[in-house]
């Protein structure tokens, strides 16, 4: 089983135990919400694009707010257990383990790490490297960053091959430092939940932390 799938899983069971009322780290979101975003993203491409942001997502929120009246959250959740339908980009071969190991993973913590009684997780080594080897695609969202930023692994192990990732190269440099899951999850902003310790100057330190509030 891929990884991808093997988070949708675990997502889509933890979404059954909390119920639809639950925190998420998402702002603004409860676990209804991320589940209607979750269908949402696989079965309407022509409003997935505002999930970012920009001059179409309040259409997006509109789809949204559409899915939350037309399905009960069971069923929401049930056809994100599922899968994406037979014409949905995601279900191209390979397109869902590349497109949605990150996502699957940051959105599993976001309701994980939401709960008052969270503990870590145990991460498989396979999940670790998957989620270092897309570590690259931070750049899109530290690109304005005011200081440089590099991404150094840290996971207590003594493996080959690259450990550090700069993703903003600029002067002078903050290294943010910690597991791939860590590091995952500060670079996508859920920085308040994030694991991560930080080299640098004190000044350039604090600068990125007020800049990635």
């Amino acid at each position: 089983m891929s990884n991808s799938r093997d988070e949708r899983l675990a997502l889509a069971a933890l979404l059954e135990e909390t119920g639809p009322e639950a925190a998420t780290l998402c702002t603004g979101w409860l676990t209804g919400d991320l589940a209607a975003h979750l269908v949402l993203r696989e079965r309407r491409p022509d409003a997935a694009a505002g999930v970012m942001g920009g001059p179409i997502a309040p259409y997006t929120a509109r789809v949204q707010r559409h899915y939350l009246r037309k399905y009960t959250f069971d069923e929401l959740v049930a056809l994100f257990r599922n899968g994406p339908p037979r014409l949905s980009p995601f279900a191209l071969p390979g397109a869902d383990e590349q497109a949605n190991t990150v996502e699957y993973f940051v959105h599993h913590e976001d309701v994980r790490r939401a709960q008052p009684d969270w503990q870590p997780r145990a991460i498989i080594d396979g999940l670790s490297d998957a989620l270092w080897r897309r570590v690259k695609g931070a750049k899109f969202f530290l690109r304005k960053s005011p200081v440089g930023v590099e991404l150094a692994r840290d996971d207590g192990d003594n493996r080959t091959g690259p450990y550090r990732v700069t993703v903003k190269n600029a002067t002078p440099t903050v290294t943010v430092i910690g597991t791939p899951a860590e590091l995952t999850m500060w670079a996508m902003g859920r920085t308040s939940a994030a694991h991560v310790r930080f080299d640098g100057t004190g000044e350039a330190v604090a600068a990125l932390k007020a800049w990635r509030s």
